[in-house]
């Protein structure tokens, strides 16, 4: 089974990273996906060392749209942007090339946390800006939790569906059985 590079990042602990490409077109694609067939399962925000924002979604979103690099997730009572591509600015405001390569997305990573005895026991997706600084985490369904993130007295590996098809949609991997080997610790 084809692994990721295992980092060890103060704060996160032990990772095994899936770099994505950064193509503004695979971004769109993959933020469509994630978030008008998944948004229901998922939590998301930054995930940064001093504050962790896990927002769920109060509905569908009513919108997806990508306008001068900037894809908006509009839910209706509130909404996002994330800079993923080309950003020009305005003929009044030209964004200049320093700040356009600042704004977006450089590098995109799907990841798992990993337990001191290699098991996953977390799955997601992070995107960075040109200056390395998190852009959003998208914290993925975990088989240890509930959709609403109670901890679960068995793991539930169907909870895992999502983590399995980004695998497959946009690294060709197919699932890997070490998600599915279960640890005594449930969470965390």
């Amino acid at each position: 089974m084809q692994r990721g590079r295992i980092v060890q990042e103060e704060g996160n602990g032990t990772l095994e990273l899936f770099d994505l490409p950064v193509e503004t077109e695979l971004l769109e694609r993959l933020l469509t996906d994630v978030y008008a067939n998944y948004w229901d399962r998922i939590h998301f925000g930054t995930c940064v060392q001093g504050g962790v924002w896990e927002v769920k979604a109060p509905n569908a979103p009513q919108k997806i749209a990508l306008c001068d690099g900037y894809l908006t997730v509009d839910f209706g009572v509130w909404h996002f942007h994330i800079c993923i591509g080309e950003n020009a600015g305005t003929v009044r405001n030209p964004t200049s090339s320093v700040l356009a390569a600042r704004r977006r997305t450089a590098k995109a990573q799907l990841y798992r946390g990993l337990r001191e005895d290699g098991r996953p026991a977390t799955w997601g997706l992070r995107l960075y800006n040109g200056a390395g600084e998190q852009q959003m985490t998208v914290f993925l369904p975990n088989p240890y939790l509930s959709f609403d993130q109670r901890v679960l007295k068995e793991p539930d590996f169907s909870h895992l569906q999502l983590w399995d098809h980004l695998r497959q949609a946009y690294l060709d991997l197919p699932p890997d059985p070490l998600d599915r080997e279960p640890s005594r610790q449930l969470c965390g």
